[in-house]
Order: structure tokens, then sequence, then C-alpha cells
């Protein structure tokens, strides 16, 4: 309990620094808030997404957060099964840093919990969408209206990191350890081969069966979810799946000579030109999945990150279209909301809108720490409460368009929150590797890790 009471008051220390700047975000050196101290704002801050700002009836996370209060499709009690798997690990976060006590985390972890026994789920696979009050699915088109397998494997890195966190616990952290062990064991991978291919399909329907037909081939965000597949000890798929399905028997390979900016990029980016795909591909699968040291026969993936991230930013800096803001300070491109709508963001003439995502800097601390800091103290300096809001930065914005809308998404925000914390203290990624399924998983597909016994 002392140790809450002394982290709560630091955190208050430094939103009483905050307050002393103007709404433009210019400060004095003098009061120049630390680096130490703005990252952990920024963490508490965007924290708050999936604490305060979760819905209430089921603890998750909601899909998204307008602070003008206007909602498309009257959503506003929404959930997401991806982002409130980011949101489990967040709330592991939340302990670990004294935002809130272990009693308290572990009681949303209930609800959570909770939640899920009792949601639409099918063959043990979650919907992308439910609404959070009645746990009934929302369709997040019209023919996916069943189970989500990404966003499910989202949800599941959550759990099984919440469940190594909770095993060697108190009786009640133990049985709630167990429930969360229950639902990983109810996802049917084997199911969504449809009916034994070599490949995991994304979708399936109750209503539309396999119509949504989308065989899932790398590389993208879903690595995770074929390592899942592959560990699960209930309902496992062969190694064949990830070799022969996300790899697509070795066509995944880049050759040597492919590089941009001077980054070799191991992967084929798929649907993607030459300087590859929205930086989340460098996070969703790696919130849980340590890629220090992780190595198979096509990649090694912290090489394949980084550089990545690297070409991301270093398109950025060049900045071939010219859009205003673009530089050193300030770069970042993937998915999130876009000045027209949403827009799977990333460096080519097709694919960059001129609109700067936050997440895709921040949650890249791992890889690039002195860039990602210095574009987040750009962000929180020359801009302010303009682009820092309640629950931290704000999804995107454009200088080109002089827009900055203050919204948030779970999938967006919660990969901040974890991946500042896996570059600080490697927490996450430590006790998802402490899984013996994972490990095991990982060596049925010779993957290496130094994680791995």
């Amino acid at each position: 309990m002392k140790k809450i009471y002394l982290l709560l008051a630091c955190i208050t220390a430094i939103l009483a620094s905050c307050e002393q700047k103007n709404t433009t975000g210019s400060a004095s050196l003098e009061e120049r808030i630390t680096d130490d101290s703005l990252f952990t704002l920024v963490q508490y801050r965007t924290f708050k997404y999936f604490w305060d700002g979760a819905e209430p009836k089921s603890g998750l996370a909601r899909e998204r957060y307008h602070v003008d209060g206007e909602y498309p499709q009257d959503d506003k009690n929404i959930v997401t099964s991806g982002g409130g798997g980011f949101g489990v690990m967040a709330i592991l976060v939340g302990i670990e840093r004294g935002f809130i006590s272990r009693e308290e985390g572990v009681k949303r972890l209930e609800r959570i919990v909770t939640f899920l026994e009792n949601a639409d789920s099918f063959h043990g696979v979650w919907p992308h969408w439910w609404n959070g009050e009645t746990g009934e699915v929302k369709p997040f088109s019209k023919k996916d209206d069943g189970g989500d397998l990404v966003e499910t494997s989202f949800m599941l890195t959550g759990l099984l990191t919440a469940r190594q966190y909770l095993i060697d616990g108190d009786d009640n952290e133990k049985k709630l350890a167990e429930r969360m062990d229950t639902l990983w064991k109810a996802a049917e991978f084997d199911w969504y081969t449809k009916g034994g291919e070599d490949v995991l399909y994304w979708h399936w329907s109750p209503n539309h069966d396999w119509d949504m037909n989308f065989a899932v081939t790398g590389y993208n965000e879903c690595q995770i979810m074929y390592i899942l597949a592959a560990s699960s000890p209930t309902h496992s798929v062969p190694a064949s799946v990830y070799h022969k399905g996300w790899n697509r028997d070795g066509e995944i390979k880049n050759d040597k000579d492919h590089e941009a900016y001077g980054h070799h990029l191991a992967l084929r980016h798929n649907g993607t030109e030459q300087y590859g795909g929205p930086l989340f591909w460098a996070h969703y699968s790696y919130v849980g999945l340590d890629p220090r040291g992780l190595k198979d026969q096509y990649a090694d993936y912290w090489e394949h990150n980084t550089n990545h991230t690297l070409i991301n930013r270093a398109w950025c800096v060049d900045n071939p279209l010219d859009f205003k803001g673009y530089g050193e300070n300030s770069w970042g491109l993937t998915a999130s909301y876009s000045v027209n709508g949403y827009s799977g963001h990333a460096p080519g003439e097709k694919r960059d809108k001129g609109v700067i995502t936050p997440t895709a800097a921040l949650s890249s601390f791992p890889y690039t720490p002195e860039y990602s800091m210095q574009a987040m103290r750009h962000w929180y300096e020359t801009f302010g409460d303009k682009l820092f809001g309640e629950y931290g930065f704000y999804d995107a914005f454009s200088e080109t368009d002089d827009w900055f809308p203050q919204r948030y998404l779970a999938i967006d925000q919660g990969p901040i929150v974890v991946m500042m914390e896996n570059h600080r203290t490697g927490l996450l990624w430590d006790l998802f590797m402490s899984a013996p399924e994972i490990q095991q998983g990982l060596k049925k597909l010779d993957i290496e890790s130094p994680q791995v016994e």
C-alpha cells in the first residue's frame, strides 16, 4: 500500500507540472518535464483509457471514445475483443506501476473474465465486437457476425499473460487464473482450418459459414495467431499450417537485396509497396511474444521489426509527398482514424495520407527508443492539450489539413501502454513467454528464442 501512495503522489506531481504548460504546449526549460516523468505520464494517461474509460458492465475497453460525444451507429457501449486483450495487459501494467492496487486490478479482471465466459463465442472464438451491456455480437460487417480468430488471438495473448501473472497468487487469484486457462483451452483453432487445410481462416459465422473466405497468410499482424494455434493444448494445428499457410511455403521471404533507406526487410509485407506495411504489424503480435532474439528460417524478428520501424521513420523524414509537420521529431504511419474515415497509413504514394498516428512511434519504443522519445516530447511540448488529453495522445492528426480530432481507439491505445512497459522492464514479454504451452509451441515451429528453455 505504501508503494501505491508513493507512486500516486509522484503521478500527482507530474500532472501538476503539466498544468503549468499553456494549451499550445510551449514550456520554458525550467518547467520542462523529465524524460522519465513524461514516459510515466503518457503510460498513466493511456492506461486510464482501459480503466476509467472502460465500458462499466463488461469491464472491457470500448472500441472507441470520442471526446466530442459523436459516435457512429450509436456504438458507445460496443467493446472489442482485440483492444480488450491489450487492455487486460494494460491492467497488469497499472498494477505494477502503482496506478491501481493489485486488489483493484484483480477485481476488474474478474469482471472481464465473467463477461467473456457468458458472451457470444463461436467454437470458442470471440467476435470482433460485442455489446458490452448484453454480450451479444455486434457484426463488424454484413457477414462478419461470428468468430474473429485474429482479434481473439489478441485477447488470448492478454489472458495467457494475466494467467501467468496470477498463477502463483493467493487462492482467489489462482481460481481466476484457472478460469482464464479454461477460456484459452476452449478456442478451437483447428476448426478455423476449414476442415484441415494448411492455413488458418480469419472468420467463421453461424449464419454465413465460411463466406468471408479470408485465409490468413503473412506478413501482417497475425503471426501470433499461428503461434497460439500451434501451442494450444486442446485444439492445436500441425506445424505445416504455420509453414505452408502463414509463411506461404517460404514465399514470405524477401530476397536479400530488398531494402529501403538502407534497411533490409526480410519478409514480404502483404499488399504494400517496397517500404513495408503500417507499423502496427510490428506491434500487435509482439505485445506478448518477445521479439528479442526471436528467429526462424524466415527472419530474425527483432531485426525485421526494427528495420520496419526505421524505414517508416525515414520515409517521414524524407517526406517525398511534402506533408506539413513531418520530420525527425514527428513520424509514424499506421492504421488509424484519417481525415476521411479510417485508413491503413503506411509509406508509399498510395498509402501516406499526411496523417501521423502517435501509437506508431510510441509503441515502437522497444525498437527505436531515442527516436520515439523525440517524437513523444515534440508532440507533448508543441501541441499540448490540442493533442494530449485525458487518455493520452489522441488517435491521429494532420498538420497539413489542420485536423486534430479528439478521439481514441482501443486498438491503438493498448499497444502504447504495453510496448512502453516492455521497453522499460520486459514485463509482458517475460510473463507471456513463461507460459509452458508457448514454449512448446515455439519449439514445435522451430522458432528460436532466448526465452525458450
